[in-house]
């Protein structure tokens, strides 16, 4: 149910970031096991299974690699690809499942919970976990009472990419609200250069400039609300901050190419117009993962040709903290529970984010992870918005939602955005399609 252009788009983006680097394959610490005594798993085998491919499982890898140095177990990966529900599913019935799986979607951890895969995490981890992360990624972890995913894996979904030479030559800043942002983009309309570059072909990040807006907006209270389909897309708030994004939609002097071009943008050319060798904008909104694209495929210095700022605060609103994540559980089906357990646990601690953060192309949700851990300060800046936040953090609004309305190419959520990119001038109209397509998606 991930969003497969995302997952794909990610993975090679966030292995684009550390391809060419040396990357430390030594874990930190010394031979003391995760759960406290030495080598304490010696001779067991563990299996672990996630989405991801590439660098970022080679990574990945080396974190596991440093469990096993101070446990002594043997870890072993497997790539799921995108449809983790359906190939852990099949792994269970055929009685190979893994012991642990990272999930990418809150939506696949309560459908694996209800399912009644999961095995609830240990009180030992529960407090860990309440150490190290705010509450609100516990929460985000727990089906009913029950704590079951400890998240381990973050990205920041509010961070507008910007071109400092544009800014420069246009005379603007880095905008602190909405309409700021806006009529710098005028100012830099006028300059000679759009102001955004809106990947529309992909349909994923208009649902991310959607939930930015209504975040801050409309507040921390009525998002959840709407993420569990608790109000309809028919309430005011909604057509509220439809009527908010379509001041930017539907202007063509902010957009480049307009409604029209901006849905022949696929996600890496909208990074590309901004900080390609031809510039056709001077921003582009997007996560943290922007930037391993503009170093590795552009071959830019984030930092100096390429820089963020916060998603502005909408109407007074506080400035809005969008999230996704991976997160691990533990599988009844597996064979070695207590290992798992010990691996979860492990992945807990500052020490296991420490070996990815130091290879780049990761932001972790645990607090405790020190600054200096972190590849670059742009990445650095990055986690420290994410971890400042604290309860603030709101999860990807269409990743909890069923996959036909959130997740979906050409469908739900994504499908009635590009319509209104195309055409934002009436908010009402799309706020009534989307409870349709909602309404039918949870099956109400």
């Amino acid at each position: 149910m991930r969003r497969p252009s995302v997952r794909h788009t990610r993975a090679a983006l966030s292995g684009a970031a550390v391809l060419g680097l040396a990357l430390s394959a030594t874990a930190c610490g010394g031979g003391a096991s995760a759960g406290g005594g030495k080598q304490a798993l010696s001779g067991q085998t563990l299996t672990v299974a996630g989405v991801w491919t590439g660098v970022e499982q080679q990574n990945f890898k080396k974190v596991l690699d440093g469990f096993s140095e101070k446990t002594g177990a043997k870890v072993v990966f497997s790539s799921t690809g995108d449809n983790v529900s359906t190939v852990v599913g099949s792994q269970i019935e055929g009685g190979n499942a893994p012991d642990v799986v990272m999930v990418p979607q809150v939506g696949v951890l309560q459908q694996f919970a209800k399912k009644g895969w999961l095995a609830p995490l240990s009180a030992e981890i529960g407090a860990e976990a309440k150490q190290n992360f705010a509450q609100v990624w516990k929460d985000y972890g727990t089906v009913g009472k029950t704590y079951y995913g400890l998240y381990f894996k973050a990205s920041h979904k509010s961070t507008v990419w910007y071109s400092p030479e544009a800014f420069s030559q246009a005379g603007v800043k880095p905008a602190k609200t909405y309409q700021e942002m806006l009529k710098s983009g005028r100012t830099l309309s006028d300059s000679g250069v759009p102001a955004f570059s809106v990947a529309g072909e992909a349909g994923w990040p208009l649902t991310d400039w959607f939930e930015n807006i209504y975040l801050s907006q409309a507040g921390q209270e009525k998002y959840d609300q709407l993420a569990a389909h608790k109000i309809p897309w028919t309430d005011a708030s909604v057509v509220k901050a439809l009527t908010t994004l379509g001041k930017l939609f539907g202007d063509k002097n902010l957009v480049a190419g307009g409604g029209s071009g901006a849905l022949r943008t696929d996600f890496p050319e909208s990074v590309q117009q901004v900080f390609g060798p031809e510039q056709k904008a001077a921003m582009v909104y997007e996560g943290d993962f922007v930037s391993a694209l503009v170093t590795d495929e552009l071959h830019k210095k984030v930092g100096q040709d390429a820089k963020f700022f916060p998603f502005p605060s909408v109407d007074g609103g506080k400035a809005p903290v969008v999230s996704g994540g991976d997160a691990a559980v533990v599988l009844k089906a597996g064979k070695n529970k207590k290992a798992a357990m010990e691996l979860v646990k492990y992945l807990g601690t500052p020490e296991a984010s420490a070996i990815w953060a130091k290879a780049g192309g990761y932001i972790s949700p645990n607090k405790k992870v020190p600054a200096s851990a972190y590849h670059d300060e742009v990445t650095r800046n990055a986690a420290k918005s994410l971890t400042g936040a604290g309860n603030s953090v709101r999860f990807d609004m269409s990743d909890q939602a069923p996959a036909a309305f959130g997740g979906t190419q050409g469908a739900g959520e994504w499908k009635l955005l590009q319509d209104f990119l195309r055409d934002p001038s009436d908010p009402k109209g799309t706020a009534q399609k989307l409870e349709a397509a909602a309404a039918k998606a949870y099956g109400k």
